[in-house]
């Protein structure tokens, strides 16, 4: 892809109007993800947000990353709890 913008080989497509590159999105379904995000977590276990971010916050909690100041749900980690408990 000779003479061909940087950006465009790499999927990203940019606008004219306001000069923002987007990156693509990939459509992953959940039960295949590793890791999921708060909002990913309350679609794929019906539990609220308040409720996750309750339970990610405590300090043994074993199925929180913490991705800079971003907390990810281990989704495989998080299965096995929740099939152990009897309510949260």
């Amino acid at each position: 892809m000779t003479g061909v913008p940087h950006w465009v080989k790499r999927g990203v497509v940019m606008s004219n109007d306001r000069k923002e590159m987007k990156n693509p999105k990939y459509e992953v379904p959940l039960w295949h993800k590793t890791n999921l995000s708060i909002e990913e977590a309350v679609a794929y276990t019906g539990i609220g947000r308040d409720k996750l971010y309750d339970m990610t916050s405590r300090e043994d909690c074993p199925f929180v990353l913490w991705v800079g100041n971003r907390r990810m749900i281990k989704r495989q980690v998080f299965d096995e709890y929740i099939a152990k408990m009897y309510s949260v």
